[in-house]
């Protein structure tokens, strides 16, 4: 592949040296300080790799309306009107964005799905992720995605966290924790705690590397797409119709 990529930080580094380490050609590679340089690039890449920040969208977008470059963004963070934005890019050019590119975390959202649809309103969820010290954001953008894949219709209400006397717990919600500390890449946990029984998943991340392995494995497959909007489900199991 010819890639373009957005974002110089520890993802963006790992793309980097990944991609040249398989036979990739990354084309360009932009940060923050000279992103405007984007625009003045040619079209002539496979696709566009963003790990960068919400605030590049503007500039990222203007290049795929601009060359129809396919699009794979692992940006967390968006606000609610940033991923229309993005979806809208869809008409352009085929887009994927995901929280989480790792393909065991892709099995993992399926498997919970079907988890949650058989125990239903029996079984109380409850989300738990932990993240290194210097994570930003909490919760994190993996334990949302979790979280949309036991509760898709947004039944639910998240509780971030308990303290003092909450009191006995209601049946609609979800409770999301964050844990912070150390150098842990991530690890997440989704219990279905019912009468008598429990159920966990838990998927850990040894090192970024996975997520760099499944981002590069999708943008293979995304450049031979059409036109439209992806998920990593769509994806790798062929689901059909847009994300």
């Amino acid at each position: 592949m010819k890639i373009v990529l957005i974002g110089r930080g520890r993802m963006g580094s790992l793309i980097l040296t990944t991609a040249q380490a398989q036979g990739d050609q990354v084309a360009a590679a932009y940060g923050r300080e000279d992103l405007g340089a984007l625009l003045k690039l040619e079209s002539s890449a496979d696709v566009v790799m963003d790990f960068s920040q919400p605030g590049a969208l503007d500039t990222v977008a203007a290049y795929v309306r601009k060359t129809g470059t396919p699009l794979l963004s692992g940006v967390t963070g968006y606000t609610p009107e940033q991923l229309d934005a993005l979806r809208a890019l869809g008409a352009y050019a085929p887009v994927l964005w995901s929280a989480n590119f790792s393909l065991g975390v892709a099995v993992l959202y399926r498997a919970l799905r079907t988890a949650a649809a058989a125990l239903g309103e029996d079984f109380d969820v409850e989300i738990v992720e932990t993240h290194h010290n210097r994570k930003a954001d909490a919760p994190s953008g993996t334990a949302r995605l979790l979280l949309e894949a036991v509760d898709p219709d947004g039944a639910l209400t998240p509780v971030y966290g308990r303290e003092g006397r909450p009191g006995e717990r209601s049946k609609t919600e979800v409770g999301v924790h964050a844990l912070r500390g150390g150098t842990v890449a991530g690890t997440h946990t989704v219990y279905f705690l019912g009468p008598d029984e429990e159920l966990e998943f838990t998927h850990r991340a040894a090192s970024r590397q996975i997520f760099v392995n499944g981002a590069l494995r999708m943008a293979r497959i995304l450049t031979g797409m059409p036109k439209g909007v992806y998920d990593t489900q769509s994806i790798l199991f062929k689901d059909e119709g847009d994300a």
